[in-house]
């Protein structure tokens, strides 16, 4: 529901957020309260020493106090529980609840603070009761800083400009109120998002590159949040809600609906050949990272393999690769790719925003020229994902609409620039010219480098691109198709990078609202369901997935529930249809690279277990991303160390089969079933 209004100000926490706080600090106090109260009937006659009566007093009055406490605190919780999150009148009174709840912090405070004090005058009793209350007293002062804490985390610093709209409502404001209200909301949340990423990036630098980051990725989250009236357990609510309906969605789904058709026997050459390569080329992916994943791939041996590497004089040779910063980096860069020191040519780890780190190496075995591009690893690196607003691009590659993701063009502009300018490449054809040109990142660097690749074709027309897990929000539509050509994209699972554009977002904003104002549900029963059901699995059925009125064609029809979780006349929000959200014009709707492999997982290996996960394969259209899928691996699904065992896993399993073309009309001979060298001779009978 909306947030609370208390003190004349919104606060970032809903009047049905407080049934789990609430419990766990009402089973604290009624466990002290016994405590306390067993205390004090067991040694109330051993309280006349000096100072007894003082702490016969603390007791008495202690035990009333939390008495007091327990009441409310059981009052607050039964009324959280109440009502949904789209309903919260039944739970009109917990505003006075809390302004009692917080008043009783006076007279404990005020307690606290004298039984510190006549604890610190060494009072001479028995020590089972000093014990007693001194343990109180820490109790007591953990509880209050507990409190402070929360109140500051719920702090919400457009509360101020929040309160009138959301003590009015959206009804009671005309057109123009609502406007002016807008506008002042979007003004006051670029500048607060602003501060709060200055002080994330504090470390980041103040040069001209980061300031524009700092604007672009503060208004890129004032123009999605500033329209709701949400708190975050709401968007955790109808994140929960979400899975279950996609569940039951996929699982009443017959196998003829979820793939359309086979694909033929050249297609499955075709995707045998690219998928051999992505496993190839994405130890290079890997390698551009550098050390920490290495170590992280590698926890107990990796420290030892490249220690040595750590520790090593550089010496002039190893100058001549021409890097920066490297320090254990190049000893993982070389296990990982397995070449040999003379193979590379250029090793850059400088960092900053809208400058990546990339290497240049030589492939003898593939006789290719390799350019890897890292993928996020830093603060510098997520201001770079963040900087999403479309800037045109100055081509020449025969397509009308250039425009892609900001800050990724500007990442790929700079690596072109050193590419091109500082001879990088002349270097590495100079060495070796009859190879070709191979382009690979991870992640931000799959789209650093599907850019790079359209910037280099026109000089280099045999070039190669792989993107492993690209973002979605990254071309036009021109691009996109032009990009088909010569770029090959892996995505793997329900990985949420692949499908995550702002366009998308705001879609996802769009179908939370509509899934928790259709819920009758409480929001503190869905969000325990919802941990049942990611961490053990489960009947979705069974579960708060069913709309109101019990068919789902009901979220088509525009509800006063969703209207009530929105700044009026929000333009970012339309009611009168389940599309896409029209994007603002500096969000228009942008595509992956390349063709699409999916990999995706057969059966279940449990919610988080993947030591016997088997993966399929098959080529995607870029319309099966066009939503984010919720899910526990959404996000693990993106880590490169997960994508290279499910590479290995879906190769193997590929090189151990005999593909049939269907109709029975031809026989395929496998001569080489080794992934690296797949030789099919297909003959007609």
């Amino acid at each position: 529901m909306p947030g609370m209004v208390l003190f004349g100000r919104r606060w970032a926490i809903a009047s049905d957020d407080l049934v789990f706080p609430g419990f766990f600090e009402l089973s604290l106090r009624v466990v002290w309260w016994i405590g306390i109260l067993t205390l004090y009937l067991l040694h109330r006659g051993k309280l006349d020493c000096a100072g007894g009566v003082l702490l016969s007093s603390y007791l008495i009055v202690l035990i009333v106090l939390l008495a007091v406490i327990i009441c409310t605190l059981t009052a607050i919780v039964c009324v959280s529980m109440k009502g949904t999150i789209c309903n919260p009148g039944p739970r009109k009174s917990m505003a006075k609840l809390l302004y009692i709840r917080l008043a009783l912090f006076l007279p404990e405070m005020g307690w606290a603070s004298l039984g510190a004090a006549w604890i610190a005058d060494d009072i001479q009793c028995d020590k089972t009761v000093v014990n007693g209350i001194i343990a109180t007293v820490v109790v007591s002062w953990i509880i209050i800083v507990s409190t402070v804490v929360t109140i500051i985390v719920v702090f919400d610093p457009l509360g101020g400009k929040m309160a009138p709209y959301s003590s009015a409502g959206p009804n009671h404001l005309d057109s123009h109120e609502s406007s002016q209200l807008l506008n002042g909301l979007k003004t006051a949340a670029t500048s607060v998002w602003e501060t709060r990423i200055k002080l994330l990036c504090c470390c980041v630098g103040k040069d001209d590159h980061t300031r524009v980051a700092f604007s672009s990725t503060a208004e890129l989250f004032s123009t999605y949040f500033s329209d709701t009236d949400l708190v975050p357990s709401d968007i955790a609510a109808g994140l929960t809600l979400l899975h279950q309906q996609q569940d039951n969605i996929r699982n009443s789904q017959e196998p003829d609906e979820v793939i359309s058709h086979s694909p033929g026997p050249p297609q499955e050459a075709d995707l045998d050949a690219e998928l051999e390569n992505c496993h190839h080329y994405m130890q290079f992916a890997a390698a551009a990272y550098g050390w920490p994943l290495y170590i992280y791939r590698n926890p107990f041996t990796g420290l030892c393999k490249i220690g040595g590497d750590c520790c090593r004089t550089r010496t002039a040779e190893y100058d001549l690769v021409g890097g920066d910063q490297l320090s254990c980096h190049f000893g993982s860069i070389l296990q990982t790719t397995g070449l040999q020191y003379r193979d590379f040519i250029h090793i850059s780890f400088h960092d900053k925003v809208y400058e990546l780190p990339f290497l240049v190496a030589l492939d003898h075995r593939k006789e290719s020229v390799v350019v890897a591009v890292r993928g996020t690893m830093s603060l510098q690196d997520i201001l770079t994902d963040l900087s999403a607003e479309s800037e045109d691009l100055n081509l020449d590659c025969g397509v009308q609409d250039c425009s892609a993701h900001k800050g990724i063009s500007q990442a790929a502009r700079y690596v072109y620039q050193r590419l091109i300018n500082d001879g990088i490449l002349s270097q590495a054809f100079s060495i070796a010219p009859e190879y070709r040109l191979v382009v690979v990142g991870h992640s931000l660097g799959a789209g650093a480098a599907a850019l790079l690749a359209i910037m280099l074709r026109s000089s280099y027309p045999q070039l190669r691109c792989y993107a492993f897990s690209p973002p979605r929000g990254l071309l036009s539509k021109s691009l996109y198709e032009h990009s088909k050509n010569f770029t090959v994209s892996l995505v793997l699972g329900k990985d949420i990078i692949p499908r995550l554009s702002v366009t998308n977002l705001g879609d996802l904003k769009k179908r939370i609202l509509r899934v928790i104002a259709h819920c009758d549900k409480p929001k503190y029963k869905i969000l325990l369901r919802g941990c049942w059901y990611e961490l053990f699995g489960g009947d979705p059925d069974n579960l708060p997935t069913e709309l109101d009125g019990g068919a789902q064609g009901h979220l088509t029809q525009p509800l006063l529930g969703e209207q009530s979780l929105l700044t009026h006349g929000s333009p970012t929000y339309s009611f009168s249809s389940d599309s896409p959200l029209e994007s603002p014009a500096k969000y228009p709707h942008l595509y992956p690279p390349g063709r699409i492999i999916h990999l995706e997982e057969e059966g279940t290996s449990g919610r988080f277990c993947r030591a016997a996960a088997r993966y399929s394969a098959r080529w995607a259209h870029e319309s099966q991303f066009g939503k984010i899928l919720i899910g526990p691996k959404m996000l693990t699904d993106h880590m490169p160390d997960v994508l290279m065992k499910a590479l290995d896993s879906v190769v193997s399993d590929r090189a151990a089969y005999v593909f049939c073309p269907p109709g029975g009309g031809s026989n395929v001979d496998v001569v080489s079933l080794n992934p690296a060298d797949w030789i099919f001779l297909a003959t007609q009978s």
